[in-house]
């Protein structure tokens, strides 16, 4: 099943490079075939993970904004940690 969290999760893990942009996609387009979202989330959930699937489109792009906006409706917020290398 496909719950805030696990949407949250995904996206952080391309904000951390754990996941490619095509593999954050892939993830997507199977998600939104099995089509198995969290009750009373559902359509946002399908609508964030939409937005997550054509992220690979040239003009739809993926930006930071883009990321703090959709966790903002997951119910998070992204915070940036610089340390050194």
């Amino acid at each position: 099943m496909i719950t805030r969290h696990g949407v949250a999760e995904k996206i952080a893990a391309w904000l951390h490079h754990d996941l490619t942009l095509s593999e954050l996609v892939d993830w997507a387009e199977e998600a939104l075939q099995e089509g198995d979202f969290a009750e009373g989330d559902a359509a946002a959930l399908a609508d964030i993970v939409a937005r997550l699937g054509v992220a690979d489109v040239r003009m739809l792009g993926l930006s930071w904004d883009d990321c703090e906006q959709l966790l903002k409706r997951l119910g998070y917020t992204a915070h940036v940690d610089i340390t050194t290398a």
